[in-house]
């Protein structure tokens, strides 16, 4: 099967696990999700992700470990695309916003690779604005 957009099936893959109650979901892998897996690891979105390859393939899986609280309630209540392949969405860095008053973070992609809004803010980097999450 042909994705035309496979960071938005990754976030519909996480949003659906999420609702389904799932510990764990599994992603087709690639370079850009593995760096949104890390930034969702390093804010705290998710507990742990892990990269798995088929034996006898070169087809690498991308596992995402989710993380729930005390009361079985999702830490991630929205994963939002916000640049699409018909629509793409590019900020200078001082256009890169804050979500939900800070509270959110929002994944940019940089000549300086994939970080997220605080950081590009922080190294003046503008970029393309991947997703926003909350």
């Amino acid at each position: 099967m042909n994705i035309t957009d496979p960071i938005s099936d990754m976030l519909t893959r996480i949003r659906n696990a999420i609702g389904a109650r799932h510990t764990k979901v599994d992603i087709p892998a690639s370079r850009l999700k593995i760096e949104i897996a890390r930034i969702l690891k390093e804010e705290g979105y998710i507990t742990n992700y892990s990269i798995k390859t088929a034996e006898g393939t070169n087809k690498r899986t991308l596992r995402v470990f989710l993380r729930y609280g005390p009361n079985g309630e999702s830490v991630i209540s929205s994963l939002e695309r916000v640049s699409r392949p018909s629509r793409r969405v590019y900020v200078p860095s001082k256009g890169v916003t804050k979500v939900l008053g800070g509270l959110g973070i929002n994944i940019l992609s940089t000549s300086s690779g994939v970080m997220t809004g605080k950081q590009a803010r922080k190294s003046n980097l503008g970029g393309e604005v991947l997703c926003s999450i909350y």
